[in-house]
């Protein structure tokens, strides 16, 4: 089996799999993801539909976080360079780079927001079974947070997990500037 089609397998299984924990009531869990080197935590109950990079077109004069707008299942779609969109990647993300690892994960169609985050990696499903909460002082370097940046969590392996809202971040007044442009 190529690379290609063992990540294919694994979008499909991880597709699967949020279907059924969707289905369950009450389930705390979270799509775990890459973006700029960094890992982050997506809440099930706010995450959509997966999807490999299609056709993203440019939208003139817009942040250069903002890759376009993509067409999801019919849907009209912003998409959010993830990373960009956070400080963390200076650059424009180019969405046709390593196309077998990057990734949209749309909004969870409950949140009223047409938009995907572009991700450069997904690194499979956590539950709380699998993480530690951090203290709440350890948290905090000081500065004020979005309040999109939940909590952080860390893992069996010492790696530290930024928990990102997708509901806070879809009312964040500088995400949703850019929507309105559209």
């Amino acid at each position: 089996m190529t690379q290609k089609e063992a990540l294919m397998e694994l979008q499909g299984r991880l597709t699967e799999k949020l279907q059924a924990v969707r289905s369950v009531s009450n389930t705390v869990g979270w799509l775990a993801v890459e973006s700029a080197g960094r890992p982050f935590l997506l809440p099930l109950a706010e995450s959509g539909e997966i999807f490999p990079v299609t056709t993203v077109v440019a939208v003139p004069h817009t942040q250069p976080w903002f890759m376009g707008v993509a067409n999801l299942r019919g849907t009209l779609s912003g998409v959010v360079d993830l990373g960009g969109f956070l400080g963390l990647r200076t650059t424009r993300a180019q969405p046709g780079r390593d196309q077998a690892q990057v990734r949209m994960v749309a909004f969870n169609p409950g949140l009223e927001v047409n938009a995907a985050l572009l991700i450069d990696r997904l690194a499979g499903l956590r539950n709380p079974a699998q993480l530690t909460l951090e203290p709440e002082s350890e948290t905090t370097d000081g500065g004020a947070h979005p309040a999109f940046a939940s909590a952080l969590y860390r893992d069996e392996t010492g790696r530290v997990w930024q928990e990102l809202r997708l509901a806070l971040l879809a009312r964040d007044e500088r995400f949703l500037h850019i929507l309105d442009r559209v």
